[in-house]
């Protein structure tokens, strides 16, 4: 989601793909949004225009509009042969079938999107300067866009013309793989990244903490994301980091076993590729905080564990200030997998905690739905709910709850209290 792949006409691409972690187009995001009239540092008018048209704003540098221009400044001979700006499950749609859709989740997360009117917005295309025949045509998620070419399907193995439908992005996938689908329901995703997204049945968006409602698979509501840059990532680095490169995760668990509840003191921030929500700032890194002479290798990988489920209490908190979300919460993505990781989010949150079948795959699963809708196998993409089933339910631990709720307000501040010094070392 939130990709940048320049293609040709006949769909080859002109350069590298750009991902949603890409910060190099700071310049560019400056010179449309940072001049003229501001609200928390972002140019009123084209605020409001957002607002009006798409429900939401592109607040960062690393979103695919401002990528555009990079090329568009940097490598003008590229962009000269530029036919189209596809996201990246676009780009394989398109080598699948020859044809250039686009679902109307990813349009929406280009900002470009008139969710009123359900088509590009030729405003802000103006407004923003982009070429709108750079822009594909605009269908649902259960959409066919076409059938298998032959060359693409010798290359996969598949018989040519079997149907290639749009499916979704990896947000709204989730989000129905987890069967979080009735107003309310919150999925906490933990995988290379991480995210808290909750079903919601209207527009909204929160600039103060960076959460917007997007379109979500479901054409009756949207998904209200808040999302955390690295997630699993930062347990992916610690294992590495400490001397466990050979120890796989079940290993990594046992490792912790006997480590209390907030890691004899150790908070870390896991803030390893800068930040979204509550807050945006490229520069900001992750960080040990109280660290001292007994500190042990299991106090640093549990306090990374707590830290990601401590930023994952803040954007729930966050967003329970625009929606009520459900008392219960789903947890999906590989860090699901874990019953460890799953007590301590719970016990984090204070809130009983879900996990399902197959949490790795909970993106695969929600494509799979979509493609039962697409059949005609059931009538409505809700109807998945029934299907997708509680494995397991986490209860918190109220001592370790009580001993989360004092250290919370500790890790919040780590970020006011160091946010110049970030800005100093990495701006």
């Amino acid at each position: 989601m939130q990709t940048l792949v320049m293609v040709d006409e006949e769909g080859a691409p002109l350069r590298r793909s750009m991902s949603c972690m890409d910060t190099r187009a700071d310049k560019q995001f400056a010179r449309y949004m940072k001049k003229g009239i501001q609200v928390e540092g972002l140019n009123l008018y084209k605020i409001y225009r957002f607002l009006k048209i798409t429900g939401v704003l592109s607040a960062s540098a690393k979103d695919p509009l401002w990528k555009y221009h990079w090329v568009k400044d940097n490598e003008p001979e590229i962009f000269k042969n530029t036919y189209k700006w596809l996201d990246a499950k676009e780009y394989l749609t398109c080598r699948a079938t020859g044809n250039m859709k686009a679902s109307k989740d990813v349009v929406s997360a280009t900002f470009l999107y008139d969710v009123k009117k359900g088509c590009w917005s030729p405003e802000l295309c103006k407004m923003f300067d982009v070429d709108m025949k750079h822009l594909p045509e605009i269908c649902d998620s259960t959409d066919m866009v076409g059938g298998l070419l032959p060359k693409a399907a010798e290359e996969l193995g598949l018989k040519e013309g079997t149907p290639v439908f749009s499916g979704g992005s990896d947000v709204s996938l989730c989000q129905v793989g987890a069967g979080s689908l009735e107003v309310g329901d919150a999925n906490f995703y933990s995988g290379t990244s991480g995210w808290v997204c909750t079903t919601v049945d209207k527009l909204h968006l929160d600039l103060g903490n960076l959460i917007g409602a997007l379109v979500g698979a479901d054409p009756d509501t949207y998904c209200y994301i808040a999302e955390l840059e690295t997630s699993g990532k930062c347990m992916e680095w610690v294992k590495d980091r400490i001397d466990l490169p050979e120890m796989d995760y079940d290993g990594l668990i046992e490792y912790i076993k006997k480590t209390p509840a907030g890691s004899n003191g150790v908070i870390f921030s896991p803030w390893m590729h800068g930040n979204r929500c509550p807050f945006e700032d490229p520069y900001a890194r992750g960080l040990f905080f109280n660290l001292g002479l007994s500190t042990r290798g299991g106090d640093l990988v549990k306090s990374v564990i707590e830290g990601v489920c401590m930023h994952m209490r803040w954007m729930l908190e966050a967003t329970e200030k625009a929606f009520k979300t459900s008392s219960k919460v789903r947890f999906t993505g590989g860090s699901a997998i874990s019953s460890t990781i799953c007590q301590i989010l719970s016990d984090v949150l204070g809130r009983e905690v879900e996990t399902i079948e197959n949490p790795r795959h909970v993106g695969a699963m929600g494509a799979a739905a979509l493609m039962a809708v697409s059949f005609g196998l059931i009538s409505d993409i809700k109807e998945i709910k029934k299907i997708i089933k509680v494995t397991d339910t986490y209860k918190p631990n109220s001592k370790n709850n009580s001993f989360y709720n004092k250290i919370y307000p500790i890790f919040k501040n780590l970020y006011k209290d160091n946010k110049k010094s970030y800005k100093a070392l990495n701006g």
